[in-house]
């Protein structure tokens, strides 16, 4: 897999799981800010997370991925990409190195993670590869191009203020659940 001519973050679980950083992280993807990457494992991962938190979306969670996967159609780092370095990786949870992996395999910038202390430092330096959680990730692309962020941004806020039923099809690339 070729590297990406963008600025590139891989998304991890914990930032997919919120309907809202996702929509705002995937709305500044698509208005062209970075590339965003993650992997069917971390999108079990999310969804998993979330049908345990709310079992009545047991089973409705697919066309909110589907949708994600629709408005980044280069998302995926496939798994026979990443899956060849987890074992050579040490992370203080070890459940986190697939994302670390996905990471290095999917020419990722940065991971975008709430979990900060899963991701040291000394260890991404390796890589090349820095963690940074979703706020500051998200000003930081705010900082690079505000009209576009502020545009990228009401884009995102029509979509929330018109939805048609509790579970339908947005406009872009949105799903509100």
């Amino acid at each position: 897999m070729a590297g990406h001519a963008r600025y590139t973050a891989l998304l991890d679980a914990c930032v997919l799981y919120p309907v809202a950083m996702t929509d705002a992280l995937l709305s500044l993807a698509t208005a062209g800010f970075f590339a965003a990457k993650w992997t069917t494992m971390i999108e079990t991962e999310w969804i998993r997370s979330l049908e345990r938190q709310r079992p009545d979306l047991v089973g409705k969670l697919d066309v909110r991925r589907d949708s994600m996967r629709e408005a980044i159609p280069d998302w995926e780092v496939n798994e026979s990409a990443w899956t060849v370095l987890v074992a050579g990786l040490v992370l203080p949870d070890p459940d986190d190195r697939h994302v670390l992996a996905a990471a290095i395999s999917g020419h990722a910038d940065c991971i975008v993670t709430s979990n900060l202390k899963d991701f040291p430092i000394a260890v991404l330096l390796e890589y090349g590869i820095e963690a940074v959680d979703p706020d500051t990730f998200i000003i930081n692309q705010w900082d690079l191009d505000p009209v576009s962020a502020i545009a990228a941004f009401k884009r995102m806020r029509s979509r929330r203020r018109k939805p048609q039923s509790r579970c339908c099809r947005l406009p872009e690339w949105g799903y509100l659940i």
